[in-house]
């Protein structure tokens, strides 16, 4: 229904009223509600669905994002509790269209679903979909599992607010014009984990029918021990007692809790070892299992796959260590205290890591794209599946060494050059006279009429085969590179693949007695 005012349309909780972008072409509604403040006693508890409203919600502002630091030098931290909010974008017809969700990355810990790049203007108009880009709790409100401290919580809220944003979309989305039979969801980085880990989740089921994950950190879940240690830290670093309650915990200023999360991931070591403040949690119900376990059992939602990575996700590692001895040791903490015993086999298929290029290769690898590999690996035998490598960089991007560095997909996904904070850099180098925007354009329509077919019937455009099995005449594993052409490579890296395959990453400081023995717990007994 259209108004003097905006497009105006009943959800299940009430109406809302949105506006049209006449410069874009598309209506948009921005700040829905889809779940109930999850502050106070709702605080690290399962989200409850919206309560109805009467009357006409004005939805014509994006709303604020989950409560996260900002990372700058005044520490503040920004955003609200109550955040279960979502945006709706759709081309200004009345087709009824298939639908987009997208979860956004951040580490974990920032991001919001109307960062600029990931608006979805461009990409509902250019794929001809009903976007929905949502926002849910972030790190210590989100990625912490506190079932150390008692168990009147969830190991997995974040989890659980994506879930319910799902349900809000098969009840609610053909009041916008989109079709709750072909839902895909899609994100990149912690997003992009996002999308393997509902289909991980036995409550996710149905509620989506394809996924699309780029530059996921696969293997990023926390087992119960790693989560109870952040706890502690956590707990420790707010000056409380280690006797502290889940009461008294909701009962702190959510800022300040924020704020030491914040501290533990600026301050701490362990990020080094690959081990990160926030992530989700194996629990046995929300995420039953590590989801490199899920997979490979073939417990997860068999639904069309597209997954991959960046070329130079981990470009910024080449400045981290002086001398290749510190490389070298750096690179060997990191991966035996995952695995020990093989952490010299993959060490040697990257020369020891002692090099820059080396090294920062290794980091990527070892977050991003071997644990794809894994997944992918593992999909193909239950649904289609399809992987690709994101290689385009700017001219500029190219000289100073940063490549097709970690989220350089998304501009050229999202089709906006300038949306995201490279940009500022390219935008640089286009007054410095190196390079056009026309090779942007052409790497943004190829990857937008795959994603767009994708969208459509599940399936990417034809001269992007399925990551396959070796036949007679292909060696398989086929992945498309997007590049300055599209072009299409078997196998690649295979030697790195292989040493990867014999490496567990599924648990964090197995080699971690002490940290067991504090907890009570054996090493691995969790799995």
């Amino acid at each position: 229904m259209e108004s003097a005012a905006g497009p105006v349309v009943r959800t299940t909780a009430g109406q809302v009223m949105g506006v049209v972008d006449e410069h874009t072409r598309v209506r948009t509604w921005r700040g829905v509600p889809f779940g109930a403040d999850t502050s106070g006693t709702r605080r690290f508890r399962p989200p409850r669905p919206v309560e109805h409203w009467e009357g006409v919600r004005d939805c014509t502002q994006y709303a604020p994002p989950a409560l996260q630091g900002s990372f700058g030098w005044m520490d503040a931290v920004v955003g609200t509790e109550d955040c279960l909010r979502l945006d709706v974008v759709r081309p200004d017809t009345d087709d009824t269209l298939p639908v987009v969700v997208y979860f956004h990355g951040g580490t974990f810990v920032t991001g919001a679903s109307h960062e600029k790049v990931l608006q979805g203007h461009n990409l509902a108009v250019a794929t001809d979909v009903v976007y929905v880009s949502v926002n849910f709790r972030l790190g210590v409100l989100g990625y912490l599992d506190f079932r150390s401290v008692g168990e009147d919580c969830v190991a997995n809220p974040a989890l659980l607010d994506q879930i319910l944003a799902l349900h809000w979309v098969r009840a609610n989305i053909a009041a916008f014009g989109g079709d709750p039979d072909n839902v895909t969801i899609m994100g990149e980085s912690a997003g992009g984990a996002a999308v393997t880990h509902l289909m991980c989740a036995p409550a996710a089921q149905g509620l989506f029918h394809r996924g699309i994950a780029q530059s996921p950190p696969g293997a990023s879940v926390h087992s119960r021990v790693q989560a109870a240690m952040w706890v502690r830290k956590l707990i420790d670093g707010m000056g409380l007692s280690r006797l502290t309650t889940l009461d008294q915990l909701r009962a702190e200023d959510a800022r300040e809790l924020v704020r030491v999360g914040q501290s533990m991931l600026l301050n701490g070591r362990e990020a080094l070892q690959l081990n990160t403040a926030f992530m989700p949690t194996v629990d046995g119900t929300t995420l039953p299992a590590h989801p490199l376990d899920v997979f490979e059992r073939g417990e997860q939602a068999p639904v069309p796959l597209i997954i991959g990575t960046n070329e130079d996700e981990a470009s910024f590692a080449k400045a981290m260590y002086a001398t290749a001895r510190a490389r070298q040791r750096a690179a060997e903490r990191a991966l035996s205290v995952f695995d020990a015993d093989n952490a010299g086999r993959v060490l040697a298929t990257y020369d020891h890591a002692g090099g820059r290029r080396d090294f920062a290769e290794l980091i990527a690898d070892a977050v991003f794209w071997a644990p794809s590999v894994a997944l992918a690996t593992a999909h193909r035998w239950v649904a289609p599946t399809w992987m690709y490598r994101f290689s385009w960089a700017s001219t500029t991007m190219r000289r100073l060494g940063l490549g097709a560095m970690h989220t350089a997909d998304l501009g050229v996904v999202f089709g906006d050059p300038d949306a995201t904070r490279a940009s500022r850099i390219d935008r640089l180098g286009s007054r410095a006279g190196l390079g056009s925007r026309d090779a942007f354009d052409d790497v943004s329509r190829v990857m937008q009429y795959h994603w767009g077919r994708f969208f459509h019937t599940g399936t990417p455009g034809e001269q992007w085969p399925r990551y396959g099995f070796r036949s007679d005449d292909r060696p398989g594993r086929a992945t498309a590179v997007f590049h300055d052409e599209f072009r299409v490579v078997f196998d690649p890296k295979s030697a790195q693949r292989r040493a990867w395959e014999r490496f567990d990453m599924r648990e964090w400081g197995n080699n971690r007695t002490d940290l067991f023995d504090s907890f009570g717990l054996e090493a691995g007994a969790e799995r």
